[in-house]
């Protein structure tokens, strides 16, 4: 069966990892995907990544991870001739992506209001550091300045160690889902009224939205303001990290009834009745207490057998993997996560890239292409578009593609 955006064109101009994971969310429902580069240089995810080769070659590995199935198109947009390809391309397309400082899309002559005139329908996402409006809306912005901005760093790590930042770019990354959601939703609503629309993320914005469960509320909705607490959880305990005889381990109680699982399977029911620890929020008082007495036990065991153990007695317990570990792991291969690809041209070797974070009954969400060498559709793409061989010549002794 066809997959849900397989009708859907996108024109994106995106780099790095904002925008492009937006539409590889998207690419991998099935859109068409036409990502318009500068000449020559690309996005600049094409010289990043851990493999300094591949950068040289423009194909680098934060490039490969985000960029498969896209078709790449090259066009100079500060060229008059340039604008008037993308105007062009613009009459079949659906969405147009971008992720520019505000302002810039203005100065080109190529803002949602253009834009519009010449495709009334269309859908414009623009991603941003702060939003298209508000005191720090110019400002230049990557992940770690809204990790700072959004509270984020403050709460990761402990007393000792905080601020710390987030092992990846936790904030690019919510921007990302969160664009690639409200364009799907503005998708909806053309196809019920026709009407185009314009959506302004930013990623302060996403970021403090997905916060708001725990730390945002019980600030606004408790006065509680909160505190890096490391591997505690600041919501139930005991639930965190924990010293066993060989390694760490994962335990989660939320539940009364968890708690009580956890003390008979750690060989100490008398736990349950203790006055400390006898309800929820005599066990956050005395957190310190208990976990002094639960490492006492779990010396027994290694973090392996204690995990099997509480899995057992239905206590949420997990172990703490790398990334290698977790890759190889039988349950992400029973999912078919990873998408691999032969021999990739630009690569010269094999590539394998992540899917999407969840399944359909009605077809895995997929790609056919591997992540595309610069340039590599723009002729198809104006052919597509109705410019001949001799125009397309003509557009590149230009330098316009």
């Amino acid at each position: 069966m066809a997959l849900p955006f397989s009708s859907v064109r996108v024109l994106d101009l995106t780099n790095v990892i904002a925008g492009p994971l937006c539409s590889h969310q998207l690419a991998m429902l099935g859109a068409e995907v036409i990502k318009i580069e500068v000449p020559g240089t690309g996005d600049l995810a094409r010289k990043m990544g851990a493999d300094p080769a591949l950068g040289e070659r423009l194909m680098g590995a934060s490039f490969l991870a985000l960029n498969a199935g896209k078709k790449s198109l090259t066009l100079d947009l500060k060229k008059p001739r340039g604008k008037d390809v993308f105007k062009r391309l613009l009459r079949d397309a659906d969405v147009v992506l971008e992720n520019f400082r505000p302002g810039t899309m203005t100065k080109l002559g190529l803002d949602y209001p253009a834009l519009k005139a010449v495709n009334p329908g269309v859908v414009y996402c623009a991603v941003s550091g702060f939003g298209q409006a508000g005191p720090l809306a110019q400002r230049p912005s990557y992940d770690q300045i809204i990790q700072g901005f959004c509270g984020l760093m403050s709460l990761t790590g402990d007393e000792k160690t905080a601020p710390t930042r987030a092992g990846y770019v936790a904030c690019d990354t919510m921007a990302a889902v969160t664009a690639a959601f409200a364009v799907a939703a503005a998708l909806l609503r053309r196809h019920r009224t026709g009407e185009g629309e314009m959506i302004d993320v930013s990623m302060l914005d996403a970021s403090l939205t997905t916060m708001a469960a725990w730390p945002v509320s019980n600030y606004l909705n408790a006065g509680k303001a909160p505190v890096p607490m490391g591997n505690e959880s600041h919501s139930a305990s005991p639930s965190g990290t924990y010293r066993t005889g060989d390694g760490f381990l994962n335990i989660v109680n939320n539940e009364q009834k968890q708690y009580e699982a956890l003390c008979d399977v750690i060989g100490r029911p008398a736990l349950k009745s203790d006055p400390r620890f006898a309800d929820r929020n005599a066990r956050l008082r005395h957190r310190a207490e208990l976990r002094v007495l639960l490492e006492e036990a779990l010396q027994a065991k290694s973090a392996a057998e204690w995990e099997r153990l509480f899995n057992d007695a239905n206590v949420p317990a997990g172990p703490i993997f790398t990334v290698p570990e977790i890759l190889a792991h039988p349950q992400v291969e029973s999912r078919g996560l990873i998408k691999r690809f032969g021999k990739v041209d630009g690569v010269g070797r094999n590539v394998a890239v992540p899917r999407v974070g969840f399944q359909l009954a009605s077809g895995q969400p997929d790609v056919a292409a591997p992540p595309p060498r610069l340039g590599q559709h723009t002729d198809a793409v104006l052919q597509a578009a109705g410019y001949s061989k001799d125009e397309i010549a003509v557009l590149r002794r230009e330098g316009v593609v």
